[in-house]
């Protein structure tokens, strides 16, 4: 992790994430923002099955509880 004033300066927002895996979750774009682009083309290619939906509202939970970083370790602020 990195501390408060670098993390805020380049960190992801954990609420922009959050939202994004609620509201367009089944299409990975909370996975792009964060960086994990296998793991948005794979939720993109899951898009149509109910497991992706879980799977999304899954990360939601992780992102706000503060359980999930992006691609490059740094924690969400």
């Amino acid at each position: 992790s990195r501390s408060s004033s670098s993390s805020s300066a380049g960190g992801k927002s954990k609420l922009v994430a959050g939202l994004l895996a609620i509201f367009a979750g089944s299409l990975g774009i909370h996975s792009f923002y964060l960086g994990y682009t296998m793991k948005g083309i794979l939720h993109l290619l899951l898009c149509f099955t109910g497991l992706n939906t879980i799977w999304a509202i899954i990360e939601a939970v992780q992102i706000f509880t503060g359980s999930m970083t992006d691609a490059n370790g740094d924690d969400l602020v």
